[in-house]
């Protein structure tokens, strides 16, 4: 009975009976589709494998899960910029050795060419990771035949020594072919040591200067010493290049007699030695051992735009020293002295910078930014570093620096005001950080090129260093006391020390 009432019906309406299966159909059909697409995603976010293993995937910033998944071109060209000090100082650091069981970094379908004897270029599909790492969180394939096991490369990037370390971040460079004129390329290892009292300091220059690729180019050993309100005494000695070895593969340094080494343990061996300048007499000679602190170190960055190049790392940000300084025969010795190290190459004519280095009780801090020559580079806002006995510990980025030009120093025959207080603050998400600098003592230079007789009649040639002067030429040295506020992952931040700090006026 119900069947022939349904083909009569069939019957009586058949156009309406044809539409009604049609769009059944279609809807079961979609039905269909949207079960078996929720079943796949499912699938695959239970199967850790598919993403490479572990539970969390970092992926470079601005990348499309979804160009990840399918290798679209747009995928290409991304990646993590300093993953080994990620993976050192944050994923794998003890900080969060409670919460984080393994890390594995891995490259998945890179674009790569190989090139065979004959010429000819085939590209392929490759792919990277460490082999303990990615068997420690569950995506080791399997093994038909050989051994697959970490190498030495494995090892130096997951776990350098403290010399391999220090080769890595802290070698020497050559220009790039960016540079158009590389007589103003420079590149150099940098020292401050501050006496037991802070009353007394030293700054210690190893200066590497001109185009390294040619032949005009050679070495300066530069040393402050510096008495707070006091005097400053300034020694050099210069270097031809055919008595200057660096090296773009370790960090050492060697001026003559002089030179800076990296010790197996990661230790600085600093040895310097100059005569005063000025035509005075003094002499100074420095041997130390510089001690950085474990994980206290900066990776280093590296800027460029046009031909205007500027590199920065910091080795030790906070370190010690013990050793001698001795001035004219009379020697000091020091030990466990609050010390520093960084290292700076690129294009230096004309640039201008504010950095400053503290420690501020458990922490110690990093802040710059970098003036180019060419004023139509935009400014970027001052990077602030922030490290505890655990490593990195946060960044902030702020947009403003602010100084209060009280204090006075003499430059010359000329007075000028600089630097007696400086401020500068954050917030990222939560995260928020004040710092606040109380300048205790302050040095200025003239960076600008000593005139002599022809340059005073106003016979300046074109391409004399004199048309390259800084719209602020006074380079200015303090040493002051920081202090840090603020707060950290819910927690407060606090931290008061002594640290140096450096401008332009």
């Amino acid at each position: 009975m119900i069947g022939q009432l349904a083909l009569r019906n069939i019957t009586y309406r058949p156009w309406r009976s044809v539409l009604l299966f049609v769009g059944f159909g279609v809807g079961v059909a979609v039905m269909i589709v949207l079960l078996s697409i929720g079943e796949a995603m499912l699938s695959q976010a239970r199967n850790e494998k598919l993403v490479g293993g572990g539970t969390i995937t970092v992926l470079p910033e601005g990348l499309d899960v979804e160009v990840m998944k399918t290798g679209g071109i747009g995928g290409l060209f991304f990646s993590i910029d300093h993953a080994s000090f990620l993976y050192r100082q944050v994923l794998a650091s003890p900080r969060y050795r409670g919460e984080i069981a393994a890390v594995a970094p891995q490259i998945e379908g890179r674009l790569l060419y190989v090139r065979t004897a004959d010429g000819q270029e085939f590209p392929v599909h490759a792919s990277g990771d460490i082999p303990a790492a990615t068997a420690a969180v569950g995506a080791a394939p399997e093994i038909v035949e050989g051994k697959w096991e970490n190498d030495a490369g494995d090892r130096r990037w997951v776990a350098p020594t403290a010399l391999e370390l220090r080769n890595e971040i802290d070698h020497f460079h050559l220009p790039s072919d960016s540079v158009a004129n590389r007589d103003t390329w420079a590149e150099w290892h940098y020292f401050n040591v501050l006496t037991p009292d802070r009353k007394r300091w030293a700054f210690i220059s190893f200066i590497v200067g001109g185009d390294v690729t040619g032949t005009k180019w050679g070495g300066k050993v530069g040393i402050t010493l510096r008495e707070q309100d006091g005097a400053t005494r300034r020694f050099a000695t210069t270097l031809e290049r055919s008595r200057v070895r660096f090296s773009t593969t370790d960090a050492n340094l060697v001026f003559g007699d002089t030179h800076v080494i990296v010790l197996p343990d990661g230790d600085y061996e600093v040895r310097a030695a100059a005569r005063e300048e000025n035509g005075a007499r003094g002499r100074i000679s420095v041997a130390l051992r510089v001690h950085p602190a474990p994980f206290a170190f900066f990776p280093g960055v590296a800027m460029g735009s046009g031909g205007f190049v500027s590199g920065y790392t910091v080795p030790a940000l906070r370190a010690s020293a013990t050793g001698s300084l001795c001035v004219d025969g009379q020697c000091e010795q020091l030990s466990d002295a609050q010390s520093y190290h960084d290292h700076n190459w690129g294009v230096w004519r004309g640039v201008t910078w504010d950095w400053g280095a503290a420690r501020a009780g458990q922490y110690t801090f990093l802040y710059g930014r970098v003036y180019p020559g060419d004023s139509t580079v935009p400014i970027p806002p001052a990077l602030v570093y922030l490290v505890d006995s655990l490593g990195f510990r946060a960044v902030f980025r702020p947009r403003m620096i602010s100084y209060e030009d009280a204090r006075t120093v003499r430059v010359g025959s000329s007075v000028l005001r600089v630097p007696s207080r400086a401020r500068f603050e954050d917030a990222r998400g939560d995260d928020t950080l004040r710092v606040d600098i109380t300048v205790e003592d302050a040095i200025a230079t003239d960076t600008r090129p000593r005139r002599n007789a022809k340059e005073e009649s106003g016979e300046v040639e074109r391409g004399d260093p004199l048309k390259s002067e800084k719209a602020r030429p006074y380079f200015i040295q303090m040493k002051g006391t920081a202090r840090i506020s603020g707060r950290l992952d819910g927690q407060p931040l606090s931290g008061t020390g002594t640290g140096f700090f450096e401008t332009y006026r």
